[in-house]
């Protein structure tokens, strides 16, 4: 007996919502598999922590490679900024208040997001790609069956690299951001150096910086694990590799933004528990 139109649509609404829950599973599960890694990172990491020339190593090509495009991207942001805010300022003559704005927004936001997003695309899928193409040609399950323990060796340094390079370098990306808007106002926009450079002085403190720097080892410690996870369960083939890169990619950007809103609560929370007479409006 064929089944009626009405009886269709009752059982697409039902696939329908057993995909949806199907689909929310699957990421509680890899939610859960993804913290039992990162507990697993942490335990190797009190257990025996890396040697110097294996972190060297590491930092090098996580830190020291990804300066020059870090700071050549942190100045470009910082002239943007100068350049999308200077006409709404000129209006209300406050043109020489411009840099507490690029300051302030380079320590607190686009400085560590900016460090934190670059580290993403240039190393968090280079890890796993290169993490992936060690699990597809077995080099990972050699490792284990020498007695060496995979995490160790492989994801503990690229882990403590990130968290100690991305500190450094969200400092670099919030120097030259702050350099090329003061540039571009200075000597573009002939606003005032003294007032300039004396707005920027008042409107802003070490607490602005610290903002960005706490950010961004929680940034650095998201990418590291998310991207070393997706290299140790890629895919087979060429395919699995490239898809573990693009997703290392994603669900690293996306978890710097929700930690980014996370913390940023947290840390005006804090700041108001401490210092509440000092809070700025």
């Amino acid at each position: 007996m064929a089944a009626t139109p009405e009886a269709k649509r009752g059982l697409g609404i039902a696939d329908a919502i057993a995909s949806v829950g199907e689909r929310a599973l699957d990421a509680v599960a890899e939610i859960g598999a993804m913290t039992l890694f990162f507990g697993q990172t942490l335990t190797w990491l009190f257990r025996r922590p890396p040697g110097r020339a294996r972190m060297v190593d590491s930092m090098y090509r996580i830190g020291v490679r990804s300066l020059p495009v870090i700071a050549l991207t942190g100045a470009f942001i910082g002239m943007v900024l100068a350049v999308q805010s200077y006409y709404q300022f000129r209006a209300f003559g406050m043109e020489s208040r411009l840099g507490v704005m690029i300051n302030l927004s380079m320590f607190r936001e686009l400085g560590p997001v900016l460090a934190a997003t670059m580290l993403a695309g240039r190393i968090g899928s280079a890890i796993a790609a290169e993490l992936g193409t060690m699990k597809v040609t077995e080099q990972i399950d050699a490792l284990a069956s020498m007695g060496a323990s995979p995490i160790q060796h492989l994801v503990l340094p690229r882990f403590l690299a990130c968290l100690t390079m991305i500190p450094l370098l969200t400092i670099a990306a919030i120097a030259m951001g702050v350099i090329g808007g003061a540039f571009y106002c200075i000597y573009v926009f002939d606003v005032d150096p003294y007032f300039y450079l004396a707005n920027s002085r008042d409107g802003t403190s070490p607490w602005d910086i610290a903002y960005g720097v706490i950010k961004s080892f929680f940034f650095g410690g998201a990418i590291a694990i998310i991207s070393c996870y997706r290299g140790f369960h890629s895919g087979a083939g060429a395919e699995g590799v490239g898809r573990a890169a693009t997703v290392a990619f994603v669900q690293s950007f996306v978890m710097i933004l929700v930690l980014d809103l996370v913390l940023s609560i947290a840390l005006d929370r804090f700041y108001t528990a401490v210092w509440p007479q000092e809070w700025r409006v």
